[in-house]
């Protein structure tokens, strides 16, 4: 019997050890996977509820701010107090406000709930303003270059010009805006301008220093630069004037020495073509006609009227005739007046080429009145008879003969 007891426990133990036999122990048994939501549904419902804030957030924003009305404008001569109220808003600057309207100042307009320069008279109180410096700056620089007036103009003087009609047309003011402009364009150029007051109380403006350096013309800079350095100045303006006038006269000089060579040598060759057709022609007139030239026909039959005033020119012309073995100068007697006549020493050319197609007594010629020739013998001529054929013997055709005494 006791055997059996533990057999008994031991079974029963085993059939407690099953756990769905027992409902109270289902409770602590592990959930199912798909309980929990997952890590992405977690982020999406953050998302969607981030997104559901803000819209409503902006929604409230601009309700409230279409909702709300502006604050009116503390009154300009109201207390001080009133600027800290939470109920009216400061009156800005270049504005007066009244019954918590705002206004803005003469040259200023209404931008919002500011007020802001009004371009147009701003622009014209500057253009304004350049003019006034324009009128001290050209009173400075009358004084200081050409020594008339004074560097100091009288405000009053300034007022005055800008009163007159044709200023007004001019900038374009306006009758409503007029005395504000001037009154700005004032301000502004004292601020660049130098003042003072003058003798009775008058106020008056100067360019300074500086800004008139850059009114001045460059006549004036030239002759401030050439008065403060007229030592050192006047000295090199000599030498240079004194070098160019000798690098004139220098190239007027080699200009003309070329001019007279070369019209000199064109001259002389008309010389010798005059002659020598004079000689020729008296030849053929069986010498009764005369073979020289005058010195003064010739001269005053080839110059220029201008030239003829020139002696150098003829001078030179002179110097290259007798120069040529082939002319004779000497004086004869010409209607009663002894005269200075050029004469043709040489063979004509003429002679020459009709004497070359005639063969040997070119060949004769050619060789006995050669360059040579004529330089060793200065007074022979040649005699020739053109009127024979060249069947006759060469010392009959041709003569040599001593020229006639002079």
């Amino acid at each position: 019997m006791a055997s059996s007891t533990p057999k008994k426990r031991l079974k029963s133990a085993r059939i407690n050890s099953n756990p769905t036999s027992s409902p109270s122990l289902g409770l602590l048994n592990e959930p199912s996977p798909g309980f929990f939501p997952s890590k992405g549904e977690i982020i999406r419902l953050f998302g969607v509820l981030a997104i559901a804030v803000t819209v409503g957030m902006a929604c409230n924003y601009i309700t409230t701010i279409l909702n709300r009305q502006p604050k009116p404008f503390c009154d300009s001569d109201g207390s001080p107090e009133d600027f800290i109220s939470d109920f009216c808003e400061p009156c800005p600057k270049n504005g007066e406000c009244f019954n918590g309207n705002l206004e803005c100042v003469r040259g200023y307009r209404k931008h919002g709930r500011s007020c802001v320069e009004d371009g147009e008279i701003n622009q014209t109180a500057k253009e304004l303003s350049k003019w006034v410096e324009l009128r001290v700056c050209e009173a400075y620089v009358r004084s200081t270059c050409d020594k008339i007036g004074t560097v100091w103009v009288q405000e009053s003087e300034i007022l005055k010009e800008l009163d007159k009609q044709e200023l007004k047309e001019k900038f374009g003011l306006k009758s409503d805006s007029y005395m504000f402009t001037k009154q700005k364009a004032m301000e502004t150029v004292e601020s660049s301008l130098e003042t003072r007051k003058g003798v009775h109380g008058i106020k008056e403006l100067k360019c300074p220093d500086w800004l008139g350096e850059r009114y001045k013309p460059l006549p004036c800079y030239i002759r401030q630069w050439v008065l403060k350095h007229a030592f050192f100045v006047v000295p090199v303006c000599s030498l240079l004037v004194g070098l160019v006038t000798l690098v004139t006269l220098l190239l007027r000089r080699v200009h003309r020495s070329r001019y007279l060579s070369s019209r000199s040598e064109e001259l002389y060759q008309q010389i010798c073509d005059i002659l020598e057709e004079k000689a020729v022609m008296a030849k053929s007139f069986n010498g009764e006609g005369e073979p020289w030239v005058v010195n003064s026909w010739l001269r005053d039959h080839l110059l220029l009227p201008r030239e003829r005033k020139d002696p150098l020119l003829w001078k030179k012309v002179e110097e290259l005739v007798q120069e040529d073995t082939r002319l004779d100068q000497k004086r004869n007697v010409v209607r009663g007046e002894m005269k200075v006549v050029w004469e043709w020493q040489g063979v004509p050319m003429c002679y020459i080429n009709e004497l070359e197609d005639r063969g040997r007594a070119g060949e004769f010629l050619q060789n006995v009145f050669s360059q040579d020739r004529r330089k060793t013998f200065p007074n022979m001529q040649c005699c020739i008879d053109m009127d024979r054929g060249v069947e006759f013997d060469i010392a009959m055709e041709f003569q040599i003969c001593q020229a006639p005494e002079k």
